[in-house]
């Protein structure tokens, strides 16, 4: 067993944190019950006292019938069969599951959630939900404050976010955002309207700053606000007729020969999200283009390469992607050198969105931030921990106020149930562009206070039918945990300090078991995710270290077709691959494992490398009141099956 890491030694026991779980053995069970009882009590009595005259709909002597107990019995066992099944689900509320991203639900946002779901708003609009709507705005303004992004709606420019069902809507949301705000100052010059102060050329129309685009779309909604009603229509509908929403990709390349179709600039660690969102956006997955990483983070150096050779080629970038927390490997790109890389571009004419995909690491904010949204400096974070955060990372989430969309995923480090993704951006007055009319849903013109405004938040979003019970169980949460590094900020807090204590342990694993095989963390841990590679002793051929690792896996993979006791403990892989990690990368890391490094014209599938995965989210890793460490317990266990797979196979006769 490992010694005690030297932070968590001196950590005091958070009993707020015991308090947020239904836990790992149920241990608040009494609590989660009472609030279910309370709750589903209060919402019968609502029933029967909102028309109280009137009479009870279902007979009294119902529940004595033979049919209707018949029905009860079928509604039973159905759900004693669905129960006995889902009890073969993955583990996710246990200390013992370290595999994807997901683990125990937050109490607070849990019952809120099932005391929102008899109510079923359907938050496309104040109408079918005219409680939850206001929370979703409110939650998006929480999740504003938290990125330090401006969060006073009296003020502008203020953030507007709202939810999704995931990270992949989100994703689609900001290129429809950022492709509007880029088309339209071109549909105000081909409209020919009066009085504003247009730029000189369709080139520099579509490569205004964010902040330029929505300056001029607010004075043409000024502008157009002071014309009698006959004019106000004539040149909305004149607009309109120009918009790309309107002549589709196709029609408005045409009309504009000296445009073509934007590039996303992304790192190769991006979600596949974005492929899917270019091609559901009609620009194809031919316009996404792959920037190089350094340990898979965002190389700057690559970006301004690639935004240099834009500029000199006058091909147009709609985004930069910039990933804080990449689903595979947690790490966390510069977005502090995103922002001066189109600051270097912009003097060259060259222009566009830069977006933050941090589904993953979005609720990390919270140990950078004071209640008041301000930042707190690096010395103060970095004295809660041994070596998180680098300077680097901390520039990382410094910056974040600078760029001008943001998803995140309350489903994941906010722990709150599927789905429930979220998109926030920087100024709201930009969504005007994504308004859709429907009158049967939609009432009246914009209104100029912002949360009657976007009471009717379905016409903005990409999704119709949304649940109010998402809203309501973020809103709950958020407010019993404000999203500040004194509240919420404990539990991402206490799993990052478990995370360097896992990191520690895996070098010490890899001393420990340095007779039968060679181990390494590929990437230095950014966020509460660590990768671990290794390579039977005396192998030098990838394929047989992939079997291995393929046979390791398999003893972490959930099989619901045993017994989940059978399982020690459940973890996930992903594949390094050269095209990807890059050929120096890949090099170092088959050097580190003593492995042979495949030439590069054999191509990829020979040279790719299966690697553990492990997601460091349960907040009772490692438990100092019970003694109980999962962290040395699942390298023991690690040592063990590493040690049954070697004695099971051929490579057994090279091992010491």
């Amino acid at each position: 067993m490992s010694a005690a890491h030297p932070m968590t030694e001196t950590v005091p026991h958070d009993y707020v944190v015991d308090a947020c779980f239904l836990g790992p053995y149920g241990e608040n069970d009494t609590l989660l019950e009472k609030l279910l009882v309370e709750f589903l009590r209060d919402h019968v009595y609502w029933r029967r006292n909102f028309h109280p005259e009137d009479p009870p709909a279902i007979a009294t002597s119902a529940a004595r019938h033979p049919d209707f107990c018949a029905f009860e019995a079928r509604v039973r066992r159905e759900l004693h069969q669905l129960s006995a099944a889902l009890k073969k689900s993955a583990p996710f509320h246990s200390p013992r599951y370290i595999g994807h991203m997901t683990s125990d639900l937050l109490l607070p946002g849990l019952a809120a959630q099932i005391l929102t779901l008899p109510f079923n708003p359907n938050n496309v609009s104040e109408d079918a939900a005219p409680v939850t709507v206001d929370l979703e705005i409110k939650v998006g303004l929480q999740l504003a404050r938290m990125l330090g992004y401006p969060h006073d709606p009296q003020t502008d420019p203020c953030a507007l976010g709202h939810l999704t069902s995931g990270g992949t809507v989100a994703n689609y949301q900001a290129l429809r955002l950022a492709l509007a705000l880029k088309a339209f100052p071109v549909a105000l010059r081909a409209a020919d309207v009066p009085d504003l102060e247009l730029p000189p050329d369709d080139w520099t129309a579509f490569n205004l700053s964010t902040t330029a685009s929505i300056e001029l779309l607010t004075a043409w909604q000024r502008w157009l606000g002071e014309q009698a009603p006959v004019e106000r229509h004539y040149w909305r509908a004149r607009v309109e007729a120009e918009r790309i929403e309107q002549l589709g990709l196709t029609d408005f390349f045409a009309a504009h020969p000296q445009l073509s179709p934007p590039l996303v600039l992304a790192p190769v660690t991006a979600h596949y999200s974005w492929s899917k969102g270019l091609k559901l956006l009609g620009l194809g997955r031919h316009q996404l283009k792959a920037v190089a990483t350094k340990g898979m983070r965002m190389d700057p150096d690559a970006l301004r390469s690639a935004l240099h050779h834009c500029a000199r080629h006058r091909q147009s970038v709609l985004m930069c992607v910039a990933v804080l927390g990449s689903t595979e490997y947690g790490t966390i790109d510069p977005i502090d050198a995103v922002l001066a890389a189109r600051e270097d571009v912009r003097p060259l004419g060259l222009d566009f969105t830069v977006h933050v995909d941090a589904a993953w690491g979005g609720y990390l904010a919270t140990v950078f931030r004071n209640a008041d949204g301000s930042l707190r400096p690096y010395h103060e974070v970095a004295a809660e921990y041994v070596e998180f955060p680098s300077p680097e990372i901390h520039a990382a989430f410094a910056a974040l106020s600078g760029t001008d969309s943001v998803t995140v995923d309350p489903h994941k480090l906010g722990y709150l149930p599927y789905g429930a993704g979220a998109f926030i951006c920087r100024d709201h007055r930009a969504m005007a562009l994504l308004a859709e009319q429907a009158d049967y849903v939609f009432h009246g013109s914009e209104p100029a206070d912002y949360m009657t405004r976007y009471r009717s938040i379905g016409k903005y979003t990409p999704e119709g039918s949304k649940p109010g019970a998402a809203a309501a169980a973020a809103y709950v949460a958020h407010q019993v945990l404000p999203l500040d590094h004194s509240q919420f900020g404990r539990l991402p807090r206490g799993t990052l300090r478990a995370t360097e204590e896992f990191y520690a342990r895996a070098q010490r694993f890899a001393i420990d078991v340095a007779d039968m095989a060679h181990v390494m963390v590929p990437f230095t841990p950014d966020s509460n995710l660590v990768c671990l590679a290794l390579n039977p002793h005396g192998n030098r051929d990838a394929r047989v270290a992939n079997t291995f690792m393929a046979a390791l896996q398999n003893l972490l993979k959930c099989d619901p077709s045993h017994p989940l006791q059978a399982k020690e403990f459940f973890g996930s892989g992903t594949i390094l691959r050269p095209h990807v990690l890059g050929l120096d990368e890949m090099a170092r890391i088959f050097d580190a494992l003593s492995l042979d490094v495949v030439p590069a014209d054999q191509g990829s599938e020979d040279g790719y490398l299966h690697i553990l995965r492990h997601t460091l989210m349960n907040p009772y890793l490692v438990n100092r009141e019970s003694g109980v460490n999962y962290i040395d317990l699942y390298f023991d266990f690690l040592e063990r099956s590493v040690r049954m797979l070697l004695a099971q196979s051929s490579l057994a006769s090279d091992v010491a």
